[in-house]
């Protein structure tokens, strides 16, 4: 009697909650660059670690999955860490003006 299909919501779920911690890491980036510079890299180290190995002991597979998204985005942060300072150095974010010093080469 039912022949419909049963719809599988984990892949979309997980698919959009990446779409938006990347989102939200973006402007996360840009302000830890703009603040601290590169020298915060260690906590974002530290928290992807951090939710790297929660994600391993996760049961739950949509949980674990976007835990696993999260510590790969604060992985990729750090990269994009030094990205941000090239960027500010080009001229398409503004420089911490009480940072000037460390933007020298």
């Amino acid at each position: 009697m039912n022949d419909l299909p049963t719809i599988h919501w984990d892949g979309l779920i997980i698919a959009v909650v990446t779409f938006i911690i990347i989102g939200v890491f973006h402007p996360i980036v840009i302000k830890a660059e703009y603040h601290w510079g590169t020298k915060c890299w260690p906590l974002f180290a530290f928290f992807g670690l951090l939710a790297l190995m929660i994600a391993m002991y996760m049961d739950n597979t949509i949980i674990s999955a976007i835990l696993a998204v999260l510590a790969c985005t604060f992985f990729w942060s750090i990269v994009e860490l030094y990205h941000q300072k090239k960027r500010v150095l080009k001229g398409w974010f503004p420089m911490n003006p009480k940072r000037k010093d460390t933007y020298k080469d």
